[in-house]
């Protein structure tokens, strides 16, 4: 085959090309300018106290990252040294330590520099590390060896029986432990998207372990009465059978009675809300009850202990009544007249007359009605009072309307008719008005001069003598002890004629 001479220029040129690109792959490949000139690279020496598998060639990473190569391995009186090429342009710090890793388990060794002070001056050419920064990794045929003599120790039987109980364990398990290990990992993802405040949890664990250590004897304590207690389950074990069979039915019991309540229910405990801020306004006079009620049911059971086993015909309780009329009298001051009160035999109900209608005497008046609405204590006020509630919150004393026996009424002489007025303690009081008659068409209508109230006096036996309410002094002589005349009841009850 003939060549022209355009063809032999062709491949004279392809020849170039291919002989120049071999030369520039040859020289990146070897690196012979940083080899044979040191053109872009520096050099430092690694004191070493044992080669450790490392070879020239071997790579030099710089926190993962690959910035040259070992150059020489060789012996020194101390040990070994190797000489590392570095590229120029990667600030390394002279401060730092160099570990020797391996690829893989049985891969070649590479050295990895790990800086221990970022703000140290850099790595500069002829720069030697020494050997206390280096450290090594374990040897693999000593983990091998140790894991053989770890096998070995196991006796056999022993392992097969522990292979056995896993297979029996976990044999047909696979999907369970599949979705198990997807689990761990799915918290384990879960856990390092909230990194943050699981560190804080377990930086602030301290206070929550201390306190548990603190209650250790509590908790000693609770786990014993839980032991008793579950003790007591296992020792009534068939009383709580008993429990969790008829459960059910008390369960159906319970749900159809409140069915049967749900109309009534809400009113009743709405009602109970009341009768509770009541009993909490009253509760300590609730405990005085309830720590009175004792002593009064002994003292009546006690009125019965004198006919206990006697021949008696009667059998009952064993008291005596004095009847005392008018002893201490009675108080009319607050109250109605004579002339408006209701015979006790009529059996209508009309409403109540509004104010208030109580004894209206001084409070620490210790003649009669002691125990009248006037001294009833102010639950929400200690110390204080009176007769209503509105009394109580007032922040006026108590005023009576009569300092004696004798009746007063309302300044407006309601005897007349008229209504009583609550008045406010402290208020002035009306001036007095003289009596007027009824309405026309009252019932309470009357002609003639105004009657006067029927007052109480208190009465001298001795004597037969008592003060009237105009001052003067009247005599029953009838009622005095050693009087001829035989009393009858109703002569006590009624004034004699002409007095």
């Amino acid at each position: 085959m003939r060549l022209t001479k355009l063809i032999k220029i062709q491949l004279a040129v392809f020849s170039v090309i291919l002989l120049a690109g071999l030369w520039a792959v040859f020289i990146y490949y070897y690196n012979l300018p940083s080899r044979f000139f040191g053109a872009g690279v520096y050099t430092v020496r690694v004191q070493l106290t044992q080669a450790n598998g490392l070879y020239e060639g071997g790579d030099v990473t710089y926190r993962g990252v690959d910035v040259g190569r070992i150059t020489d391995v060789r012996l020194t009186n101390t040990g070994a040294e190797a000489v590392l090429q570095l590229k120029e342009g990667t600030h390394i710090p002279d401060d730092l330590s160099i570990q020797v890793h391996s690829v893989s388990a049985v891969g070649e060794q590479y050295l990895s520099l790990l800086p221990r002070n970022g703000n140290s001056p850099p790595l500069k050419n002829g720069d030697v590390i020494p050997a206390d920064r280096t450290t090594f990794p374990a040897d693999i045929n000593s983990l091998l060896a140790a894991a053989n003599r770890g096998l070995n120790a196991i006796p056999r039987d022993n392992l097969k029986t522990v292979v056995d109980e896993a297979y029996t364990a976990f044999g047909g398990l696979g999907p369970e432990l599949s979705r198990l290990v997807n689990g761990a990992t799915v918290l384990a993802k879960d856990a390092r998207k909230n990194l943050d405040p699981l560190v804080t949890v377990i930086d602030e664990s301290k206070p929550i372990l201390d306190s548990q250590t603190e209650s250790a004897d509590s908790v000693r304590a609770w786990a014993a009465h839980l032991a008793t207690v579950t003790k007591q389950l296992q020792t009534n074990d068939t009383a709580v059978q008993g429990i969790l069979q008829k459960a059910p039915q008390a369960t159906d019991e319970v749900r159809a009675l409140l069915d049967r309540l749900q109309p009534t229910l809400p009113i009743v405990l709405a009602n109970l809300v009341s009768v509770g801020e009541v009993a909490v306004t009253y509760r300590d006079n609730l405990e005085s009850l309830l720590v009175l009620l004792p002593q009064g049911a002994a003292a009546i059971q006690a009125i019965q202990v004198p006919n206990k086993n006697t021949k008696q015909d009667f059998k009952g309780a064993f008291l005596d009544f004095n009847l005392n009329l008018n002893l201490p009298p009675v108080c009319t001051t607050g109250f109605f007249p004579i002339q408006q009160q209701r015979a006790a035999s009529f059996q209508d109900y009309p409403d109540r007359p509004k104010g208030g209608v109580y004894c209206r005497i001084p409070q620490d008046s210790t003649l009669t009605a002691v125990r009248g609405a006037r001294n009833l204590p102010c639950e929400t006020r200690p110390g204080k009072r009176a007769a209503t509630v509105k009394q109580c919150e007032s922040n006026e004393d108590y005023v009576p309307l009569n300092d004696g026996f004798n009746w007063k009424g309302d300044p407006n002489a309601t005897w007349t008719g008229q209504g009583v007025p609550e008045f406010d303690p402290g208020q002035p009081r009306p001036a007095q008005s003289p009596p007027a008659s009824a309405p026309p068409g009252s019932p309470l209508a009357f002609t003639g001069p105004a009657p006067l109230p029927t007052p109480a006096a208190q009465y001298d036996p001795a004597t037969g003598t008592y003060v009237g309410p105009d001052g003067q002094v009247y005599t029953q002589s009838n009622l005095a002890h050693g009087a001829d005349k035989e009393k009858t009841w109703q002569q006590m009850l009624t004034p004699p004629p002409g007095n």
